[in-house]
């Protein structure tokens, strides 16, 4: 089953399907917690078209090391949107003691699963975890255990595994609940090879990389198609997206190579031209602006016109 995000980009080219785990990876300001924002509102028109408990799809934010005044924001924009009536948040601020920062992903998470092990659907999101890591770091070296790799204690790792295996799809004999996660966690300065991120993108399913540069390109959201991929993907897309956009993956890609060549030529042949021209086309396309999830019956007319078109 697909998990829509109403964001055009994500729901053609990373498509996340219920009981997923996709990582949310990109520097600082580059529009994480947007994406998460963003997919909590969209739940909202499709829970007033569930027929019952058992369709809907219930959010849990989980805020870990964020000001205080950002938690505040979020619940106002949450509530203006009316989604706090499906929504829980799960707080621990950055003036909040390490070892509720360490608990408060834990805590979201068994509030997720009681929804999954009652036959219902729940996404979490954990915004985010290289702070929890940072938390726990700091527990971890006042209790005195052996550092290792950039300060963090060995089983750093078991930390984010024992988290993010807990989101699954049930199967049909135990009720065919779900629960979703959206892990966050932020680069420094674009690097994903650093420890938290490699540690995370390989417990996760696939990931959705924001990009500073495309942000200041105004090119929003962020996402680098190249770099992010969904491996549940087309298996959870609605067969009819999976038709419309077939081709838009392989375009975009071939859009961003002819791109860094075209740069040193000036005298472009005509089929290059086209290529460039309906690249940036679609690369538009795909633009969209913060707070405003496109339903998946619009999302497919759009890219059906701008593949075709």
């Amino acid at each position: 089953e697909p998990m829509q995000t109403g964001l055009k980009a994500v729901d053609s080219l990373v498509p996340i399907g219920r009981g997923q785990r996709e990582l949310i990876i990109g520097d600082r300001q580059t529009g994480k917690t947007a994406i998460a924002i963003d997919t909590i509102l969209n739940q909202k028109q499709l829970n007033n078209k569930a027929a019952s408990e058992k369709e809907k799809l219930y959010c849990v934010y989980v805020a870990v090391g964020q000001k205080r005044s950002t938690v505040a924001q979020l619940v106002q924009i949450l509530a203006e949107g009316n989604a706090l009536e499906y929504s829980i948040l799960v707080a621990a601020t950055a003036s909040d003691p390490a070892p509720n920062q360490f608990l408060a992903p834990y805590s979201g998470c068994a509030m997720g699963e009681y929804f999954r092990d009652n036959g219902m659907h729940a996404l979490i999101i954990y915004d985010d975890l290289t702070k929890q890591a940072v938390a726990y770091r700091q527990m971890s070296l006042l209790l005195r255990r052996p550092p290792g790799r950039e300060a963090f204690p060995g089983d750093v790792f078991y930390l984010h595994s024992r988290l993010l295996e807990r989101a699954a799809k049930r199967s049909d004999q135990t009720g065919a609940g779900s629960l979703t996660a959206l892990p966050v966690i932020e680069t420094q300065a674009g690097d994903v090879s650093a420890y938290i991120p490699t540690n995370v993108i390989s417990i996760t399913d696939g990931q959705i990389c924001l990009e500073t540069e495309l942000f200041y390109r105004g090119i929003r959201p962020a996402i680098n198609v190249g770099l992010s991929v969904s491996r549940v993907g087309s298996a959870a897309q609605l067969k009819t997206m999976k038709q419309v956009c077939g081709s838009l993956k392989l375009e975009l890609a071939q859009y961003r190579e002819v791109a860094a060549f075209a740069q040193f030529g000036s005298d472009l042949d005509a089929a290059t031209q086209a290529l460039l021209n309906r690249g940036a086309r679609l690369t538009e396309i795909l633009k969209q602006s913060q707070y405003s999830p496109l339903a998946i019956e619009k999302e497919i007319l759009v890219i059906y016109a701008a593949v075709n078109g």
